[in-house]
């Protein structure tokens, strides 16, 4: 195969894992990043565009002559740029629009996972404080208050009581998360351990691509905030071969051939957020793109070849690929954040040492840096 020039999105930590995965590719010839960030540029051509400027995208695909486009953050799905990439025929590792609401609306996958009797928690959906009190009325403490649409990984509540319930749900209806917000969606609360996993698919197949464990909250001793992650883990103990199997056969196969079913083929990465409960894996969320920091992590571990997995998936000819293969050491990867993360972070600070704190065993993958 001749050598590909492959263009991609996003600028975080997971990107710089993907870029420092994709270059060493015998089969990548050129790596473009847009936006990337100073640890990308290691490894590839930056160019400073916005992940949700559409037309500047497909105007550097066409420029650039890409053979694959591999897209890292959800936001440039949300926005179409999938779309538009198969309307001009380059082949794109990343869903539809459509495809990606099973992470930009937890309303539409919950209304998908009831249409095709998915396991998951039992919800409602809400655009008034006095129906979701209402609501709240059934359940017992605690309560899941989770804004309908994307809000960067902090738009879930979990809260102790009704009151704090309450003001949960005015916050998000208030406008905290903008139009993220205008709907929420409350869940009874499932008891158990938190898993991911991940699958690369291409509309009809899917392919098992390992599993991490993350850890979100935003302080030690798994208290404060939620975050988008502060540290993860691969693979994952306590995701064990047969709940793998068991969430596989009862969630994955089911939404991929659903997607298909309804119209919506969902080609990219299906990112099956899991709650390990008494009675079997449960589906918390769906994410249409690698997990930041859990990206990190399965890269770490990936022995074989990632860019025919991602051709192939965006292709249409996973049928057919080998299956990833994994080192047997696990991984893990903890994030350095800013002073006051997540509420108020403060940015400017200068970062040294890391380099030769760590030692040579450690891989440093760059996210809001400059």
């Amino acid at each position: 195969m001749e050598k590909l020039t492959i263009l991609l999105v996003g600028s975080g930590g997971r990107e710089h894992a993907l870029a420092w995965k994709i270059a060493q590719s015998p089969l990548c010839g050129r790596l473009v990043a847009a936006p990337g960030n100073p640890g990308i540029e290691a490894v590839a051509e930056l160019r400073n565009l916005k992940v949700t400027d559409v037309e500047g995208l497909v105007a550097l695909a066409q420029e650039i002559a890409a053979d694959l486009v591999v897209v890292g953050p959800e936001s440039a799905l949300e926005v179409g740029l999938a779309d538009r990439l198969a309307e001009i025929g380059v082949p794109c590792f990343g869903g539809s629009a459509r495809a990606a609401r099973l992470e930009t609306s937890k309303a539409f996958t919950k209304d998908f996972c009831a249409r095709h009797g998915l396991p998951t928690a039992a919800y409602g959906v809400f655009t008034d404080a006095v129906s979701a009190g209402t609501f709240l009325d059934t359940l017992t403490a605690p309560f899941v208050i989770k804004a309908d649409g994307l809000a960067a990984g902090k738009g879930v509540v979990i809260a102790a009581g009704r009151t704090e319930a309450d003001a949960a749900v005015l916050d998000m209806l208030g406008g905290r998360f903008g139009s993220a917000g205008t709907r929420v969606v409350i869940e009874e609360f499932m008891h158990g351990e938190e898993a991911s996993l991940f699958a690369i698919c291409d509309g009809r197949t899917a392919l098992l691509f390992g599993a991490a464990q993350d850890h979100k909250r935003a302080y030690d001793g798994d208290t404060g905030p939620n975050t988008g992650g502060m540290g993860t883990y691969s693979p994952p103990p306590v995701l064990t071969n047969a709940l793998v199997e068991q969430a596989w056969r009862e969630l994955v196969v089911p939404t991929v051939e659903g997607m298909a079913a309804e119209g919506c083929p969902y080609v990219g990465v299906l990112y099956a957020g899991l709650m390990l409960t008494e009675t079997g894996p449960k589906l918390v969320e769906y994410n249409a793109r690698f997990g930041d920091p859990e990206c990190q992590t399965l890269m770490l571990r990936l022995e074989s070849d990632l860019v025919p997995l991602l051709l192939a998936a965006a292709k249409g000819e996973l049928a057919g690929a080998a299956p990833p293969v994994w080192r047997e050491e696990a991984a893990i990867c903890g994030v350095l954040a800013a002073e006051g993360y997540p509420e108020a972070p403060v940015s400017g600070g200068l970062i040294q040492g890391a380099d030769s704190e760590f030692g040579g065993e450690a891989v440093i993958f760059h996210a809001g840096t400059a």
